[in-house]
Order: structure tokens, then sequence, then C-alpha cells
């Protein structure tokens, strides 16, 4: 069993390289994390929409989907985790997961991940917030593609899951 953990928000192409590279190497969980977390810009999809961009992704390949509730509590996390996602090989390429996975005795497959600066969740929220003002829709595609999967464009759009993200930061003081 490959196991691939993420907060998916969203599901862009970064995280499209490590389920794919589970996918090929056998049965994947993808385990979203942070399942009960309240939208916030940090959060602004929630576990059953992460799910959704996920599957349709997935397309129809077969992968099992879990949701983890945070702990906040690094040392613990790992056997938190397990009870969801079950034994298995952590496909991952963040430093700090994969130390916390192989400390508590996982086997650990690392995936290199060029450019995997340009696909921080962080970073990818910037931009869909910044776009969430564009009424246009194939501008929106159009920048979206380069940091989400198609499917997962065309979930955010068809879903009008880009919106919250101008409502969610009205109140929120900008620079300039």
């Amino acid at each position: 069993m490959f196991i691939v953990l993420g907060r998916f928000q969203p599901f862009h192409k970064g995280h499209e390289h490590l389920v794919t590279a589970a996918l090929e190497k056998g049965s994947t969980v993808i385990a979203i994390g942070s399942s009960e977390a309240e939208m916030s810009m940090n959060n602004p999809w929630d576990v059953n929409e992460r799910e959704a961009m996920i599957r349709a992704w997935l397309d129809g390949r077969d992968a099992k989907i879990v949701h983890i509730p945070d702990i906040n509590d690094p040392p613990n996390w790992v056997e938190h985790a397990t009870k969801y996602h079950g034994e298995g090989t952590l496909v991952t390429s963040d430093e700090s997961t994969k130390q916390l996975y192989e400390d508590s005795g996982f086997d650990v497959d690392w995936v290199d991940l060029s450019n995997r600066e340009s696909f921080e969740g962080w970073r990818v929220r910037a931009t869909l917030k910044m776009l969430s003002t564009v009424y246009e829709t194939e501008a929106q595609k159009q920048v979206m593609s380069v940091s989400i999967p198609q499917q997962v464009v065309d979930w955010l759009v068809g879903n009008d899951a880009l919106y919250r993200l101008y409502s969610m930061s009205r109140d929120v003081e900008h620079a300039g």
C-alpha cells in the first residue's frame, strides 16, 4: 500500500506528481489531512470538496481516499494518521513529513519534485485569490492550468469554488 498525505488546498500539479508516482507503484491511499479544519484562507475548501477535486482528477482510476483530522501534535501524528491510512509506504516530496514517518519506522519513497516551490499550496491559493476577482472564465482557466491539473481547474470553475477566496479576504487588511 502506498500512501500520499496532504491537505490538498487545492489539489495541484505537485500533488498530481506524487499521486501518479504512487499509483504507478501499486495500491494507493490518498490521505486528506486537516479534515475538520474550519474554512479560512489557508483552508478554503472543506474535506468533501477536496475529495471531489481528487476524484475529478482520478477520473475513475482506483485509489482509496481517507480523511484525517488534525491533532496538532507532531510526535504523535504518525500513530494517529496510521489509524486512518493504514500501514504501507509513504510517498512524499516533503522533507519534514519524510523525517516524521521514517522516525516512526515507516518506509518512505522519496519523489523529487522539480520546481517544488511553485507548487506550494499557499502560492497556488494566492494565485487563486487574485483570480477570484476575474470574471473571464477562460482567463481563469488559462492561469490556473499552470499549477493545477485540468480536471481540477474544471471542477473549481464548474463549482464556482473561487469566489469564496475573494469574500474571505474582503475584511483582510491589504498592503499598498
